[in-house]
């Protein structure tokens, strides 16, 4: 299976929030993981960063933040470059997703979880 390097956005230390289970599968499936939210903390060992820091080896980037609360990290979005979004149930945004494809990032409205668990990540 191919691991792909992805950045959770919305990572929190939250154990109650699937951001945080996310990031546990997706490192237990061998997945390297970056942690990107607003609150400090870590998850499955990894610290969570501001999105700040610009990733340019990222294959997948899947979202926890509501719609309402994205258009602020559109531009780090598109620097950071990822080959995929995967919006997770109560992520849903079309107009995110109409400028992603815009720039050649394929898209998903996917729960990050059932990928995992279903072999489709």
């Amino acid at each position: 299976m191919e691991q792909k390097k992805t950045l959770i956005l919305g990572a929190t230390a939250d154990p109650c929030r699937y951001s945080y289970l996310a990031a546990h599968l997706l490192t237990v499936d061998g997945h390297v993981i970056v942690n990107v939210g607003n609150k400090t903390g870590a998850v499955a060992g990894i610290p969570i960063e501001k999105p700040e820091a610009i990733h340019t080896d990222i294959d997948t980037i899947t979202l926890y933040i509501s719609p309402r609360n994205q258009p602020s990290l559109y531009e780090y979005i598109f620097r950071t470059n990822p080959k995929r979004i995967i919006f997770n149930p109560g992520a849903e945004n079309p107009e995110l997703q109409q400028m992603a494809n815009a720039r050649g990032i394929l898209t998903d409205f996917a729960c990050t979880l059932v990928l995992l668990a279903t072999d489709q990540y």
